[in-house]
């Protein structure tokens, strides 16, 4: 931005200090949670990512501007998974303990965002790079790639990625081509844009900032998908039993009853119910409690998927869906594959910290990769467990990969639990993910939850049917799947890999040919 001149014999203000731009950049960062559902002021986050990029740029050194980038990701995780200290406390953790926990996760987080805006400073130092390069080159490819890398490094924590605000706007229409990473992508480019419309180059940054944002709509037009197959009538279970009741011994009678009771009401090409909505191993259920959900299946032609934990010895168990259908010999079987860390698997040198915690169900075994779909009539189902839902790369090399496992899915199907995150931001933001996954893979999304979101979304991305939160019901609805690739599926995250390289490669040339010129 451009600052005002000092008028002779006018004193010039001092320079901002370290500590203040860092105190700017956190409440940036804490405000964006108000870009994401439920509120959904996506115009917020352009803001936020616009006032990081501004106070690193008038950042004094490369340090000030990582611990400016540091202070922005301390308070956008903060506030963007402050939900977690709901969790925490129920599994026994004192919650002054919860909230340390948050606050050192956010800690971490923000190490992400303090590499990019750090490399960011560095190499526009070291480049000597005009703001146009700056702003439009470096910082965006900086962000994006530390954004992916939040997503998979120590088994990855993805959520309150920037591209996810952005499922109802116009860059929702670069979901299919370049995911949720290259949404961000998009977004930091135009915050770098918005920043050069203070200079002389505001009609060059208006230009490229409607040549994206029309980009985006264009992309929406495109049918990247197509039908395939009869529609699917499905009936989708969300029990909305309280978690004190679900793994206490003396409920969970009720619980059974609940879920046999809803499945064999009426029949269904597809019933599902949410993740461990059947909280016991079967070899502990009651006699003949499965077999009846088998007789159903058979006896009305339903096929169903129930959640529950599977055991294939005394020390190995996997959170997993079965699916039962008439035809099937054997049932289906799904094993959860990204595990939760602490939650579902225990990370090597932290048993002190799951000691102190009591977590049902909390060292599990890891399913493959690569699972087939549940075929049902003539569509194929691929299911995903709670917190993979936000793996959207995953999700892409499963349906690139499904032609050799059976056949490529035609729906997605998402069970959870989401109980455990209380009424919170967590639930409205699962749905979220649950409709970038539909935009990214051109496919419905299924939704079975204890809690909600319990909805059936299509496969651009719109909730077509859905039930309220925090009531026992069941969702009835028809589901047409789609078959085909979308640019995302082929590619996955490389085209932005090749995107952010390009663009920091240009930034490089720039530099050279400036040097060259003034040489």
């Amino acid at each position: 931005m451009r600052l005002r001149r000092a008028r002779p014999g006018e004193p010039s203000a001092p320079p901002r200090s370290t500590r203040s731009r860092m105190l700017i950049a956190a409440l940036a960062g804490a405000a964006s949670v108000f870009s994401f559902a439920p509120f959904g002021w996506w115009p917020l986050q352009l803001l936020t990512l616009a006032i990081l990029f501004y106070q690193v740029l008038r950042a004094n050194s490369v340090k000030a501007g990582a611990l400016v980038g540091w202070a922005f990701g301390f308070g956008w995780c903060l506030t963007g998974v402050h939900w977690l200290t709901i969790v925490l406390p129920r599994f026994g953790l004192p919650p002054a303990l919860a909230w340390a926990a948050i606050v050192l996760l956010s800690v971490y987080l923000g190490g992400h965002c303090a590499l990019a805006m750090g490399a960011a400073a560095w190499l526009r130092q070291r480049w000597v790079l005009s703001l146009q390069a700056a702003n439009l080159l470096v910082l965006p490819a900086c962000w994006a790639i530390s954004e992916w890398t939040r997503g998979w490094l120590f088994t990855g924590f993805p959520w309150a990625s920037a591209g996810y605000a952005h499922n109802v706007s116009p860059l929702a229409g670069f979901a299919p081509v370049l995911g949720v990473y290259g949404i961000g992508w998009i977004a930091a480019i135009t915050a770098g844009a918005l920043l050069l419309l203070m200079h002389r180059t505001r009609k060059g940054a208006l230009a490229l900032i409607g040549a994206l944002w029309l980009g985006g709509f264009g992309l929406q037009q495109v049918q990247w998908t197509e039908a395939v197959g009869k529609p699917l009538a499905v009936r989708l279970v969300q029990g909305n039993i309280a978690l004190s009741d679900k793994f206490n011994p003396d409920h969970l009678g009720q619980t059974l009853a609940y879920y046999q009771s809803a499945v064999t009401a009426a029949p269904a090409d597809l019933i599902a119910i949410p993740e461990t909505g059947l909280p016991l191993f079967p070899q502990q259920m009651p006699t003949g409690y499965l077999d009846s959900y088998g007789q159903f299946a058979r006896r009305s032609g339903s096929a169903i998927v129930l959640g529950m934990p599977l055991a294939d010895s005394p020390t190995r168990y996997s959170n997993s869906v079965l699916g039962l259908a008439p035809a099937l010999a054997k049932p289906y079987r799904y094993d959860k594959h990204h595990l939760v860390p602490f939650g579902e698997f225990i990370p090597m040198g932290f048993r002190w910290f799951t000691d102190l915690m009591n977590i049902p169900l909390g060292d599990q075994t890891r399913g493959e990769a690569l699972q087939r779909a549940f075929a049902v009539k003539d569509q194929r189902v691929l299911p995903n467990i709670c917190y993979e839902n936000a793996f959207g790369e995953e999700i892409a090399a499963q349906l690139r990969n499904g032609s050799a496992r059976g056949g490529e899915a035609t729906l997605l199907l998402n069970v959870a639990e989401l109980a455990w995150y209380g009424e919170s931001v967590a639930i409205p933001q699962h749905l979220q993910i649950s409709q970038m996954r539909s935009l990214e893979t051109g496919r419905p999304m299924l939704s079975a939850t204890n809690t909600g979101p319990t909805v059936v979304i299509d496969a651009r991305g719109q909730v077509q049917a859905s039930l309220p939160y925090y009531q026992a019901g069941v969702l009835a609805a028809s589901v047409q799947g789609m078959s085909g690739r979308t640019p995302y599926i082929v590619m996955q995250n490389y085209l932005l890999f090749a995107l952010t390289g390009t663009s920091l490669l240009a930034a490089w040339l720039w530099s050279r040919r400036k040097a060259a010129a003034a040489a």
